[in-house]
């Protein structure tokens, strides 16, 4: 496939995103070819590690492809985009639960799908170009490919305020929140990568990690604490108006551009995958809004405002100030016979 190079080198199973000019989004045919790659590795005796980059200087991987999406939802066809997501998230599941180490080298974009791919791998290294983010909400969605497991699981608040303000991390923010483990610079990710190829051996990583440049999110964690310690949007929203700071002004004109139902959600989301026992509950509890998500939220309405038309002026179901809990609460009902499986096939 020319969007993704598979193949093994030395002791190493290598995974190479090659759509550049795409920023590296990830297919639904990409998607099923790491799950392949991963069943194939498993079981392989050759491969003892396994590496996942991609080219390009721009994104490691900036979301998933979501044209298809777009367009077989506008027609009315909303079980592709079930397909399509559980598919994906039994990948995604396989990338954290696999049993040999996985090292995953995220330069530029990492967002959405790209994080479902190179932020559950056991070691997740970042440079100084890295900008990893959940920007779901931003298009109707909620934070999935177990994003929401690793937000729920962020310091404080800071999942909460990630997930619902769709805020960048760099290398020093993505390791506070969990998103990655180790800062190198990306000079010398590709001698890095030449031995793991050679030797399999991760532990390399952490001789040539270093202490990255200075993030912006510890500086302001009490504060996100103080403003995200609450289970109701409406409230967050109040907390901010009656802030102040220029931090919280920020904060606000970022909540402001979101989808109200999308952010309900998502809160509701991280907050209930904290009891998650692993993240295949959370990736259960994702799926059963984006099960919903094309015919019954602003998904749609988000892609074609920043995809299809790129006018930026989605037209949401909801207001801002609506109330929002009894349409939250009808998004993650269980699915019932629906529920997310995790068994190839079905």
């Amino acid at each position: 496939m020319s969007d993704i190079n598979i193949r093994k080198i030395g002791r190493a199973g290598r995974i190479t995103f090659t759509r550049p000019k795409a920023l590296n989004a990830l297919s639904y045919k990409m998607a099923l070819a790491v799950e392949d790659a991963l069943d194939n590795w498993a079981i392989d005796p050759e491969v003892e590690v396994v590496v996942i980059d991609a080219e390009g200087e721009k994104a490691f991987c900036a979301g998933g492809d979501i044209a298809e999406l777009y367009d077989t939802g506008t027609k009315g066809d909303f079980a592709y985009g079930q397909k399509f997501w559980a598919d994906e998230y039994r990948m995604n599941a396989k990338v954290s639960y696999f049993p040999k180490p996985i090292v995953s080298f995220m330069q530029g974009f990492t967002m959405g799908g790209g994080v479902g791919v190179g932020c559950h791998a056991s070691n997740r290294i970042v440079g100084d170009s890295s900008q990893i983010a959940m920007p779901e909400v931003g298009i109707g969605l909620v934070p999935d490919v177990g994003g929401s497991y690793i937000l729920a699981n962020a310091p404080g608040h800071l999942g909460e305020y990630l997930g619902l303000t769709a805020s960048r991390m760099g290398a020093a923010d993505a390791i506070l929140a969990g998103f990655a483990d180790s800062y190198i610079p990306e000079s010398e990710w590709p001698a890095l990568i030449a031995q793991l190829e050679t030797t399999a051996d991760p532990s390399l990583i952490a001789s040539t990690a270093q202490t990255p440049p200075t993030g912006t999110l510890a500086a302001n964690l009490d504060q996100i604490n103080a403003i995200f310690d609450e289970t109701r949007l409406a409230n967050i929203l109040t907390t901010l108006r009656n802030d102040t700071s220029d931090f919280a002004a920020k904060t606000l004109k970022s909540l402001s551009r979101n989808s109200p139902l999308a952010m309900g959600c998502a809160l509701d989301l991280i907050r209930r995958n904290r009891d998650a026992k692993d993240i295949r509950t959370a990736l259960q509890n994702e799926y059963r809004y984006t099960y919903r998500a094309t015919e019954h939220s602003d998904f749609l309405e988000g892609i074609r405002a920043a995809i299809i038309d790129k006018d930026r002026n989605p037209q949401w179901r909801h207001r801002l100030d609506d109330p929002l809990a009894q349409h939250v609460a009808k998004m993650m009902l269980p699915l019932g016979d629906a529920e997310l499986s995790f068994q190839k096939g079905d």
